[in-house]
Protein backbone atom coordinates (compact mmCIF):
# COMPACT_ATOMS: atom_id res chain seq x y z
CA UNK A 1 0.00 0.00 0.00
CA UNK A 2 1.65 3.45 -0.77
CA UNK A 3 2.07 5.91 1.78
CA UNK A 4 -1.83 7.17 2.94
CA UNK A 5 -2.75 9.62 6.35
CA UNK A 6 -4.05 6.72 8.88
CA UNK A 7 -7.51 8.82 9.29
CA UNK A 8 -10.42 7.85 7.82
CA UNK A 9 -12.60 9.81 5.13
CA UNK A 10 -16.48 9.58 3.80
CA UNK A 11 -16.76 10.77 0.70
CA UNK A 12 -20.36 12.45 -0.77
CA UNK A 13 -21.06 10.20 -3.45
CA UNK A 14 -23.46 10.75 -6.43
CA UNK A 15 -22.44 8.70 -9.23
CA UNK A 16 -21.68 11.78 -11.44
CA UNK A 17 -18.16 13.00 -12.62
CA UNK A 18 -17.38 15.43 -9.36
CA UNK A 19 -18.27 12.84 -6.67
CA UNK A 20 -16.15 10.19 -8.65
CA UNK A 21 -12.74 12.29 -8.84
CA UNK A 22 -13.41 13.03 -5.15
CA UNK A 23 -14.06 9.01 -4.53
CA UNK A 24 -10.35 8.50 -5.77
CA UNK A 25 -8.87 11.80 -4.37
CA UNK A 26 -9.60 10.00 -1.29
CA UNK A 27 -8.61 6.99 -1.84
CA UNK A 28 -4.85 8.23 -2.73
CA UNK A 29 -4.88 9.81 0.63
CA UNK A 30 -6.73 8.01 3.27
CA UNK A 31 -6.34 4.44 4.48
CA UNK A 32 -10.04 3.88 4.96
CA UNK A 33 -13.03 5.28 2.74
CA UNK A 34 -16.39 4.98 2.86
CA UNK A 35 -19.17 6.57 0.00
CA UNK A 36 -22.18 7.95 0.99
CA UNK A 37 -25.06 8.43 -1.37
CA UNK A 38 -28.60 10.46 -0.81
CA UNK A 39 -32.29 9.51 -2.60
CA UNK A 40 -33.93 12.85 -2.62
CA UNK A 41 -36.72 11.86 -5.37
CA UNK A 42 -33.80 13.57 -7.95
CA UNK A 43 -35.06 13.14 -11.90
CA UNK A 44 -31.55 12.04 -12.33
CA UNK A 45 -32.03 9.25 -9.90
CA UNK A 46 -30.10 6.78 -12.67
CA UNK A 47 -26.77 9.22 -11.21
CA UNK A 48 -26.91 6.96 -7.89
CA UNK A 49 -27.30 3.57 -10.21
CA UNK A 50 -23.89 4.57 -11.66
CA UNK A 51 -22.46 4.12 -8.01
CA UNK A 52 -21.68 0.82 -7.98
CA UNK A 53 -20.05 0.16 -11.24
CA UNK A 54 -17.63 3.56 -10.55
CA UNK A 55 -16.61 1.57 -7.24
CA UNK A 56 -15.81 -1.32 -8.69
CA UNK A 57 -13.77 0.36 -11.65
CA UNK A 58 -12.05 2.08 -8.94
CA UNK A 59 -10.93 -0.72 -7.06
CA UNK A 60 -9.90 -2.67 -10.51
CA UNK A 61 -7.67 0.21 -11.11
CA UNK A 62 -5.18 0.11 -7.84
CA UNK A 63 -4.97 -2.59 -5.72
CA UNK A 64 -4.04 0.32 -2.85
CA UNK A 65 -7.58 2.14 -3.90
CA UNK A 66 -9.17 -1.62 -3.65
CA UNK A 67 -7.67 -2.20 0.23
CA UNK A 68 -8.73 0.95 1.39
CA UNK A 69 -12.17 0.77 -0.25
CA UNK A 70 -14.91 0.45 2.53
CA UNK A 71 -18.26 0.37 3.09
CA UNK A 72 -21.29 2.31 1.07
CA UNK A 73 -24.37 3.96 2.49
CA UNK A 74 -27.68 5.43 1.02
CA UNK A 75 -29.61 7.27 2.89
CA UNK A 76 -33.25 8.59 2.18
CA UNK A 77 -34.35 12.22 2.39
CA UNK A 78 -37.10 11.96 0.01
CA UNK A 79 -38.67 14.89 2.45
CA UNK A 80 -36.43 17.29 0.62
CA UNK A 81 -37.02 16.38 -2.65
CA UNK A 82 -41.03 17.04 -1.68
CA UNK A 83 -40.20 20.31 0.23
CA UNK A 84 -37.89 21.64 -2.45
CA UNK A 85 -39.90 20.88 -5.75
CA UNK A 86 -37.52 22.46 -7.75
CA UNK A 87 -36.70 21.41 -11.63
CA UNK A 88 -34.21 18.33 -9.98
CA UNK A 89 -37.33 17.06 -8.52
CA UNK A 90 -40.08 17.48 -10.66
CA UNK A 91 -40.67 17.30 -14.69
CA UNK A 92 -40.26 20.81 -15.57
CA UNK A 93 -38.06 23.13 -17.57
CA UNK A 94 -35.38 24.40 -16.50
CA UNK A 95 -34.77 28.26 -16.42
CA UNK A 96 -33.38 31.04 -13.83
CA UNK A 97 -35.82 32.20 -11.15
CA UNK A 98 -36.50 36.27 -10.83
CA UNK A 99 -34.26 35.77 -7.80
CA UNK A 100 -31.39 34.74 -10.23
CA UNK A 101 -30.72 31.14 -8.51
CA UNK A 102 -31.83 28.73 -11.33
CA UNK A 103 -34.68 26.40 -10.62
CA UNK A 104 -32.11 23.49 -10.12
CA UNK A 105 -31.40 24.61 -6.69
CA UNK A 106 -32.05 22.14 -3.98
CA UNK A 107 -32.47 24.67 -1.26
CA UNK A 108 -30.64 23.37 2.03
CA UNK A 109 -29.60 20.48 0.08
CA UNK A 110 -25.65 20.84 0.62
CA UNK A 111 -26.76 21.88 4.12
CA UNK A 112 -28.54 18.32 4.70
CA UNK A 113 -26.03 16.29 3.32
CA UNK A 114 -23.31 17.20 5.04
CA UNK A 115 -25.62 17.08 7.90
CA UNK A 116 -25.93 13.40 7.96
CA UNK A 117 -22.94 12.88 6.24
CA UNK A 118 -21.16 14.13 9.96
CA UNK A 119 -23.72 12.15 11.58
CA UNK A 120 -22.91 8.91 9.83
CA UNK A 121 -19.09 10.08 9.77
CA UNK A 122 -19.40 10.49 13.98
CA UNK A 123 -20.72 7.02 14.26
CA UNK A 124 -18.84 5.30 12.08
CA UNK A 125 -15.44 6.80 13.13
CA UNK A 126 -14.35 8.75 10.21
CA UNK A 127 -13.18 12.53 10.78
CA UNK A 128 -12.29 13.46 7.02
CA UNK A 129 -15.70 14.30 4.73
CA UNK A 130 -15.29 14.80 1.10
CA UNK A 131 -17.57 16.90 -0.72
CA UNK A 132 -17.32 18.25 -4.95
CA UNK A 133 -18.55 21.36 -3.80
CA UNK A 134 -17.09 23.91 -6.45
CA UNK A 135 -17.06 27.89 -6.81
CA UNK A 136 -14.80 28.32 -9.96
CA UNK A 137 -17.87 26.83 -12.12
CA UNK A 138 -20.10 28.58 -9.76
CA UNK A 139 -23.85 27.34 -10.90
CA UNK A 140 -25.87 30.17 -8.73
CA UNK A 141 -25.83 27.47 -5.75
CA UNK A 142 -25.05 29.61 -2.67
CA UNK A 143 -24.50 26.27 -1.00
CA UNK A 144 -21.85 25.35 -2.89
CA UNK A 145 -19.19 28.75 -1.91
CA UNK A 146 -16.28 27.93 0.60
CA UNK A 147 -17.66 30.63 2.76
CA UNK A 148 -21.10 28.33 3.25
CA UNK A 149 -18.88 25.01 4.09
CA UNK A 150 -16.13 26.73 6.42
CA UNK A 151 -19.16 28.10 8.30
CA UNK A 152 -21.24 24.81 8.36
CA UNK A 153 -17.91 23.13 9.52
CA UNK A 154 -17.93 25.31 12.50
CA UNK A 155 -21.18 24.39 13.58
CA UNK A 156 -20.86 20.70 12.87
CA UNK A 157 -17.67 20.76 15.18
CA UNK A 158 -19.30 22.49 18.15
CA UNK A 159 -22.87 20.54 17.66
CA UNK A 160 -21.51 17.48 17.86
CA UNK A 161 -18.03 18.40 20.14
CA UNK A 162 -16.05 16.47 17.23
CA UNK A 163 -13.03 18.01 14.91
CA UNK A 164 -14.92 17.03 11.36
CA UNK A 165 -12.88 18.00 8.23
CA UNK A 166 -14.96 19.25 5.43
CA UNK A 167 -13.24 18.79 2.69
CA UNK A 168 -13.97 20.13 -1.06
CA UNK A 169 -11.07 19.35 -3.55
CA UNK A 170 -12.45 20.81 -6.42
CA UNK A 171 -13.60 24.03 -4.79
CA UNK A 172 -11.46 26.36 -6.92
CA UNK A 173 -10.80 23.95 -9.87
CA UNK A 174 -13.24 24.35 -13.19
CA UNK A 175 -14.43 21.40 -14.98
CA UNK A 176 -11.52 21.13 -17.07
CA UNK A 177 -9.24 21.05 -13.99
CA UNK A 178 -11.33 18.36 -12.50
CA UNK A 179 -10.66 15.84 -15.94
CA UNK A 180 -7.00 17.01 -15.08
CA UNK A 181 -7.01 16.01 -11.71
CA UNK A 182 -8.82 13.00 -12.70
CA UNK A 183 -5.96 11.76 -14.89
CA UNK A 184 -3.17 12.93 -12.00
CA UNK A 185 -4.67 10.36 -9.69
CA UNK A 186 -5.14 7.32 -12.16
CA UNK A 187 -3.94 8.11 -15.37
CA UNK A 188 -6.05 7.69 -18.33
CA UNK A 189 -7.78 4.89 -17.02
CA UNK A 190 -9.46 6.74 -14.21
CA UNK A 191 -10.72 9.17 -16.71
CA UNK A 192 -11.83 6.58 -19.20
CA UNK A 193 -14.17 4.83 -16.12
CA UNK A 194 -15.55 8.59 -15.12
CA UNK A 195 -16.62 8.94 -19.19
CA UNK A 196 -18.34 5.28 -19.43
CA UNK A 197 -19.61 5.01 -16.04
CA UNK A 198 -21.00 8.37 -14.49
CA UNK A 199 -23.68 10.58 -15.18
CA UNK A 200 -24.02 13.90 -14.44
CA UNK A 201 -27.10 15.05 -16.94
CA UNK A 202 -29.60 16.46 -15.11
CA UNK A 203 -32.08 15.45 -17.21
CA UNK A 204 -30.89 11.98 -16.40
CA UNK A 205 -30.57 10.86 -20.19
CA UNK A 206 -28.22 8.28 -20.45
CA UNK A 207 -29.66 7.33 -23.82
CA UNK A 208 -26.71 9.31 -26.04
CA UNK A 209 -22.55 8.99 -25.61
CA UNK A 210 -21.22 12.01 -26.03
CA UNK A 211 -17.04 12.16 -25.78
CA UNK A 212 -16.97 13.38 -22.29
CA UNK A 213 -20.17 10.74 -21.30
CA UNK A 214 -23.77 10.38 -21.08
CA UNK A 215 -26.50 12.57 -20.95
CA UNK A 216 -28.78 14.75 -22.46
CA UNK A 217 -26.63 17.11 -24.34
CA UNK A 218 -28.28 20.57 -23.61
CA UNK A 219 -29.06 20.99 -19.90
CA UNK A 220 -26.26 23.34 -18.01
CA UNK A 221 -24.91 19.62 -16.21
CA UNK A 222 -23.84 18.38 -19.71
CA UNK A 223 -22.87 22.01 -21.27
CA UNK A 224 -20.64 22.61 -18.53
CA UNK A 225 -18.98 18.69 -18.33
CA UNK A 226 -18.48 19.58 -22.39
CA UNK A 227 -16.28 22.50 -22.35
CA UNK A 228 -14.78 21.30 -19.50
CA UNK A 229 -13.71 17.99 -21.60
CA UNK A 230 -13.01 20.15 -24.34
CA UNK A 231 -10.77 22.23 -22.22
CA UNK A 232 -8.77 20.07 -20.72
CA UNK A 233 -8.35 17.86 -24.10
CA UNK A 234 -7.00 21.23 -25.19
CA UNK A 235 -4.57 21.70 -22.39
CA UNK A 236 -3.00 18.45 -23.03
Amino acid sequence: MSAASSEGALVLFSGGQDSATCLAFALDRYERVETLGFAYGQRHAVELGRRAALREGMARLNPDWAARLGEDHTVDLSALGRLSETALTRDVAITMEEGGLPNTFVPGRNIAFLTFAAALAYRRGLRRIVGGMCETDFSGYPDCRDDAIKALQVALNIGMESRFVLETPLMWRDKAATWALAEELGGEALVALIVEESHTCYLGDRGERHSWGYGCGTCPACALRARGWESYRRRR
